[in-house]
């Protein structure tokens, strides 16, 4: 279970700036959070911006990275390439994601922090990235033998269950996001659900009109049957993107929640 109540110790928090290689060769910026009071971070999450693969920036999840930073966690924000920026195709943003999630992984040592302290999230298409790297296979459209996170935070995810679109809209995300016709189902998380996932938190509104909310309570139940534990906040109302400070009253009840999650499932491994 998730503790709704607040971390009681919060600090200033400390911001820095590195790059990392993605998988083309070109660097890309890892935007760091931590403690600004000198005290070593207890766990720590990257995470990774929105913008349907096309937009966005780290500096998207900024504001919530600070904040989680304020308690005590090493909160990292990346960047990866985008569709027409670099990237053809979703295959190369999950690229990305892995290599920012390893460096994220040799910064955190630096800290401290070990691998089962270490989580990975983002908000939208970025949340299905980070699920993405932590539950599909490097090689091949299969289950990961390894996530290589100790845990998963999903703000608004696209693409948990991929089978609920109809076929002309599968066609048309496919073209989106530069696969071949009859792959999109190959990154539907749904299909990667199996024991030994990560734990998960995931927050979505009732009323995201990107990724219903029926999609999301199906991987949540499928994610639960197969033993493992995933805990779906559920905002009453809300729609996509509820989550950025000044899109609503949710901003602060997510990320406190989140700090929750961070701090009582990862950081005391």
């Amino acid at each position: 279970m998730v503790d709704d109540r607040m971390p009681s110790i919060m600090t200033a928090c400390r911001e820095s700036s590195t790059l990392y290689q993605a998988a083309d060769g070109r660097e890309l910026p890892l935007l760091l959070f931590e403690p600004g009071d000198g005290t070593r971070p207890r766990t720590g999450i990257v995470v990774f911006h929105g913008g349907a693969l096309r937009e966005g920036s780290a500096d998207g999840l900024a504001p919530h990275c600070q904040k989680l930073a304020s308690r005590g966690i090493l909160a990292v924000s990346a960047g990866y390439r985008l569709l027409g920026q670099g990237a053809a195709s979703i295959d190369d943003c999950i690229a990305d994601v892995r290599r920012a999630v390893e460096q994220f992984g040799r910064l955190a040592a630096l800290r401290g922090l070990e691998a089962p302290h270490l989580a990975s999230g983002g908000s939208s298409a970025g949340a299905h990235l980070a699920l993405a790297a932590a539950m599909i296979a490097p090689s091949e459209p299969a289950p990961a033998p390894e996530p290589g996170v100790a845990a998963v935070v999903a703000l608004n995810p696209a693409g948990t269950d991929l089978r609920l679109f109809d076929p002309a809209v599968r066609r048309h995300l496919e073209h989106q996001v530069g696969i071949a016709a009859g792959r999109l189902t190959d990154y539907s998380l749904i299909r990667y659900v199996r024991s030994g996932n990560p734990p998960m938190l995931i927050h979505h509104g009732t009323r995201d009109e990107i990724e219903p909310i029926e999609g999301v309570r199906r991987f949540r139940d499928a994610m639960v049957r197969a033993g493992n534990e995933c805990t779906l906040r559920e905002y009453e109302n809300a729609a996509h993107g509820f989550h950025y400070p000044g899109n609503g009253a949710h901003f602060d009840d997510v990320v406190d929640i989140t700090a929750r999650f961070l701090l009582d499932r990862i950081a005391a491994n």
